[in-house]
């Protein structure tokens, strides 16, 4: 086993698999356990009662730190800014959230003066990645623990971790009939497991928390106006407000309305493909608000070499490499492509979708003069001979 380990922070979520993972850590270190426990925004139903289930399971202290301004405005909205988009529909809110979390947790374990960090991600997801990244970049002096990795770790299935929390007397939400694993933050909530595991059955409805069903959602659309400045969202109908509570804010509206709902399987960085359900209802709108604003106030070369790095984006956020010179570079770029991004823009929001309904900016490049199909002054229709038959020249040559 190496140096004994004189104590361990062990990122905790209260879920079944960081329940289970407590005491086996305090069985196999034989070490003080702190449980460190990030409020994302995951809500109060999470939350409450989590130090004394903590404590129960044996844990010797239980720390929970705040951090939903941070995660809103250092982390999903540069995400937004970014404009990044893994594999086309994910929204990234799993993967925004770990960083924040792992640095917050060495941060925890500096204090506590442990030399040990733990995670209870699995061996064969994405979370492992992201939570040692991050700790190496950061923390590389701190010995990581993950308890799935370990050859000892017994506890090689959802079913057999509800045995032993059964066993030890761990209380637990996931029962035999439902084991959804389930992550919720401010900007997401992700659902895996059980019948989503066969990509060829339904998502029932359900399944969706944040959301509600597209065949309960209103049948009259609901209308919300989001203020940018300089690319981030700073009001929503008029009231300005910090960032977490902003997103808090419509995801209320697009819950309501079933808006961002996703079914996808997606490539693990680990060469895995697996199946999810995702709800992202306030990222959704403020993802299609964003978008419509750009395309107001960006020219055409900017706009289309952003669309490159938003990929290269979205990837390095899925991959867990938060905390590397490039993605810094990367937002060098981008946040001098969002110093003109200020304007407003009226999202509807009616059975599943997001669309816009209406966009204005100070900086917008948009000229109705020129847009419009009656000539004038400012165009001169014959000026596009020459330069048609110059950008065709090759292809011309080609032809004869």
């Amino acid at each position: 086993m190496g140096a004994k380990v004189r104590k361990i922070v062990l990122a905790y979520s209260g879920g079944l698999d960081t329940s289970v993972i407590l005491p086996w850590l305090k069985a196999k270190y034989r070490c003080p356990v702190v449980a460190f426990v990030a409020d994302v925004g995951q809500g109060p139903d999470e939350l409450r009662g989590i130090r004394g289930k903590a404590l129960a399971s044996g844990a010797d202290k239980c720390v929970v730190a705040d951090l939903r301004r941070e995660f809103a405005e250092e982390y999903c909205f540069r995400l937004l800014k970014a404009g990044a988009v893994y594999e086309n529909v994910y929204l990234l809110g799993t993967s925004i959230a770990r960083p924040l979390i792992a640095k917050a947790q060495a941060e925890c374990a500096k204090r506590e003066k442990a030399d040990a960090v733990a995670h209870g991600a699995t061996g064969k997801g994405n979370d492992q990645v992201r939570f040692e990244l991050t700790f190496m970049a950061l923390a590389p002096g701190l010995k990581i623990i993950s308890p799935w990795k370990d050859p000892s770790f017994e506890l090689t299935s959802r079913e057999a971790a509800i045995t032993y929390a059964k066993e030890h007397r761990i209380p637990i939400a996931q029962t035999a009939r439902k084991i959804y694993s389930r992550d919720r933050n401010l900007w997401h909530m992700s659902h895996e497991g059980a019948e989503l595991e066969d990509p060829a059955n339904e998502a029932p409805d359900r399944i969706w928390v944040m959301t509600a069903p597209l065949s309960k959602a209103p049948r009259r659309p609901a209308y919300v106006r989001i203020e940018f400045k300089a690319g981030v969202p700073v009001a929503v109908n008029g009231r300005r407000t910090a960032g977490h509570e902003l997103i808090a804010k419509v995801n209320a509206v697009g819950g309501r309305h079933a808006v961002g709902q996703v079914d996808l399987v997606e490539n693990r960085l680990v060469g895995i493909k697996s199946r999810g359900a995702y709800e992202t209802p306030g990222g959704t709108i403020l993802f299609e608000a964003h978008r419509a604003l750009e395309s107001l106030v960006l020219d055409r070369q900017t706009a289309h070499y952003k669309q490159q790095v938003a990929l290269k984006y979205a990837e390095m956020v899925y991959d867990g490499q938060w905390f590397c010179p490039l993605r810094h570079a990367l937002d060098a770029f981008i946040d001098f492509t969002q110093r003109n991004v200020t304007g407003t823009v009226r999202v509807k929001c009616f059975r599943g979708r997001a669309t816009v309904a209406g966009t204005s900016s100070p900086h917008s490049l948009y000229s109705t003069k020129l847009a419009s199909f009656t000539m004038g002054a400012d165009y001169t229709p014959s000026d596009a001979t020459g330069f048609i038959r110059l950008f065709g020249l090759q292809m011309r040559g080609r032809g004869k």
